[in-house]
């Protein structure tokens, strides 16, 4: 009695993509030369981004770390450096840096939805013109807009009111960026017109039209932008710096840098420190990556 194998299509297509990439860089399947090739070049990859991560982990557990030397593994495990940060004031420092990046995050998926609904759906004069402006902003460096904006934070225009000191001073600033606007709106305007012409037929307002049609069909790129927007905003370094008014209002990623320069700090509160500031952005990256994975194929894929 003869048996046949028939393989899924997720299976065939695995084959098929694999098969394409072998192709594609001159590898053939089986083991050989190319084989070995592959698994040098993973795992030096590996050792490459993955190392440093855990030199990291290893060196804020353990209680004897040195800046010169690198160690996978903690020698003497301990908590001390957390406990030491603790007394720093680390975590509320953290506690800033989530409540600037959660509302700074969400103001920016916000404006860039609306600002990319109306930029990719709509026609008016002048919309070219207002995209270029808007991707301008993205070829300004910080220290160029460091000064005029701590004049507008201390001194609102047309209000009079000072923002310095408060997280709105950081949050409103990172609210709009020539990125996430740019990645929305390009994504908005691969979906079909004639959904939408067939959804007005229906009598759909504009509101409806925008959160119940349009924006379902752009997860992806909502997890593109959300990935990538929090990281800018969880970054930012001069304006958290030029928005305080007092060291309390300072983010993490401002903190460790002033406690770098202090000689009474060890290196392993600064490495606690770095491990407090890398778990939210390996959170969010993990729980969005289905959705940018979809989105970069999306654009890679498309026409």
């Amino acid at each position: 009695m003869s048996t046949t194998t028939s393989r899924t299509p997720a299976a065939a297509k695995r084959t098929s993509s694999s098969s394409r990439f072998d192709s594609a860089l001159g590898w053939s399947p089986g083991w050989g030369t190319n084989m070995v090739l592959r698994i040098v070049l993973c795992v030096l990859v590996f050792c490459i981004f993955a190392l440093p991560f855990a030199a990291i982990i290893s060196g804020a557990f353990d209680r004897n770390s040195s800046p010169t030397e690198i160690t996978l593994l903690p020698k003497t495990f301990t908590l001390a450096n957390f406990e030491a940060a603790s007394q720093q004031g680390l975590w509320g420092y953290l506690l800033n840096s989530l409540v600037i990046a959660g509302g700074g995050l969400l103001l920016q998926m916000t404006v860039s939805v609306f600002a990319a609904y109306s930029l990719s759906r709509k026609k008016f004069r002048g919309q070219a013109l207002l995209l270029l402006l808007v991707l301008m902003t993205m070829m300004l460096p910080e220290e160029v807009i460091g000064v005029p904006l701590s004049l507008v934070l201390g001194d609102l225009p047309l209000l009079g009111l000072s923002l310095r000191g408060s997280v709105l001073a950081v949050i409103l600033p990172v609210g709009i960026w020539g990125f996430s606007i740019f990645i929305m709106s390009e994504f908005m305007k691969e979906i079909p017109a004639e959904i939408e012409e067939a959804a007005r037929l229906d009598g759909v307002g504009e509101f409806r039209m925008l959160f119940t049609i349009i924006l379902p069909l752009c997860k992806p790129a909502l997890g593109v932008i959300g990935i990538f927007g929090f990281m800018m905003v969880w970054d930012q370094y001069l304006l958290p710096l030029i928005a305080a008014n007092d060291p309390s209002d300072y983010t993490l990623t401002v903190a460790l840098s002033v406690l770098r320069n202090d000689t009474t700090v060890g290196p392993g509160v600064l490495l606690a420190g770095a491990v407090m500031a890398m778990i939210p952005s390996l959170l969010v990256y993990l729980f969005l990556q289905r959705s940018m994975i979809r989105g970069i194929t999306a654009g890679a894929t498309k026409g």
